[in-house]
């Protein structure tokens, strides 16, 4: 168990409950639940279940970072949510398999392609057996949209079991984004020298570094080559951000993937297409797919309702890519444009909680959706 993580949620005085959740492949992910809020009179009334999926290089931990009332994991559980919180495979949290080495690269052979198609259904699965209820709410942030949007476009007896898919900085096509990521594209190519630099396929950046770095370059929480570093990766918004909370963050953070999946997300980055990982040859495609090109996930088989969040200063979720994506989608049921927000904003500002929470709130404890607010 995750003492330190477990901590995090029963420090403020919440309950956690801990499963270990078997995807069809093998993988054991680490699935987290707060049953309930701090206010038992909670108990007395239907709990609706709500799954958050975090991002890239993130863990569950991102929905837990702020104070309680500032937390989407918390404010949920004290609305009455019966709040899941997933790790997919390859962070910190679920890194062990039925039979494959953790250290072996076999292990590490996979991206975003697999959290969807067996990450995703196995823990929705597990909570709808689990708690009983026949359909969940999703939220997905960032990747965790990525993982929602390939998952309910492809298959539709988990599509059947998730009543709404709310998308916070969502992200399908990223040809347009402009995050200075964006420079590292070129190193793609290299496939041979990236995987001398992490031999088992694991994209394992040590914590202690990432902290001193953020420590040399943001030591100051007023300094502007830290405003400008952070603007350059999730775009920028002066307003957003409390760097007093900057090594809270960065103990939680970057929580492992797989090189591949790095890979998968340049390949998307490069080519403008909301596609399956590209195997590196039309022969090996055509072994994989049946085609020589991977094939595109098809948003418009997502029926589930989806209420999208998105920021108009977001270097990651750029606002062209945003609209093709709501324009592939056939049941959008909200549309909130945060115009000063960036990607980080949603799990960071200190004004998620009122532009962005309480109306997630609202929204998961809604009995019928044809009553949401589509301005």
């Amino acid at each position: 168990m995750f003492p330190a993580q477990t901590k995090l949620i029963t420090s403020k005085g919440y309950p956690c409950e801990n499963y270990w959740v078997t995807t069809d492949d093998g993988y054991i992910l680490n699935l987290q639940r707060i049953p309930h809020g701090r206010n038992t009179d909670t108990l007395k009334k239907p709990r609706p279940a709500v799954l958050l999926q975090h991002g890239l290089l993130l863990s569950s931990t991102i929905f837990m970072l702020n104070s309680a009332r500032d937390s989407l994991a918390f404010l949920l559980a004290d609305q009455g949510l019966d709040v899941w919180l997933a790790n997919s495979r390859g962070n910190i949290y679920s890194t062990n398999h039925t039979a494959m080495d953790p250290n072996s690269n076999e292990f590490w052979d996979f991206s975003w392609d697999e959290m969807a198609r067996y990450d995703l259904p196995a823990m929705i699965d597990f909570i709808t057996m689990e708690t009983g209820q026949a359909k969940i709410s999703y939220v997905g942030y960032s990747q965790g949209t990525t993982i929602g949007f390939a998952a309910l476009s492809q298959n539709a007896r988990v599509a059947a079991k998730v009543r709404l898919f709310i998308a916070l900085a969502p992200v399908g096509r990223v040809g347009n984004i402009t995050s200075v990521v964006r420079l590292l594209l070129p190193l793609t190519s290299k496939v041979k020298t990236i995987m001398k630099l992490f031999p088992h396929g694991n994209f394992d950046l040590d914590p202690d570094v990432s902290r001193s770095m953020a420590g040399y370059f943001c030591h100051n929480r007023r300094d502007l080559l830290c405003e400008k570093l952070f603007s350059l990766l999730v775009g920028s918004n002066p307003r957003s951000f409390d760097m007093t909370r900057l090594d809270v963050y960065m103990a939680h953070m970057p929580a492992g993937t797989s090189v591949r999946n790095l890979m998968h997300w340049a390949q998307v980055t490069n080519g403008g297409r909301f596609q399956h990982y590209d195997w590196g040859s039309p022969r090996a495609n055509l072994r994989k797919y049946g085609q020589p090109i991977p094939p595109q996930y098809e948003l418009g088989q997502v029926m589930t309702p989806v209420a999208i969040f998105r920021g108009g200063q977001d270097a990651l979720a750029d606002t062209e890519d945003v609209n093709w994506l709501l324009a592939q989608l056939p049941n959008v049921a909200m549309d909130v444009a945060l115009d000063y927000y960036n990607h980080m904003d949603f799990v960071a500002a200190p004004d998620a909680p009122e532009k962005i929470y309480w109306r997630i709130a609202a929204l998961l404890t809604q009995s019928d959706l044809d009553l949401v607010d589509r301005r």
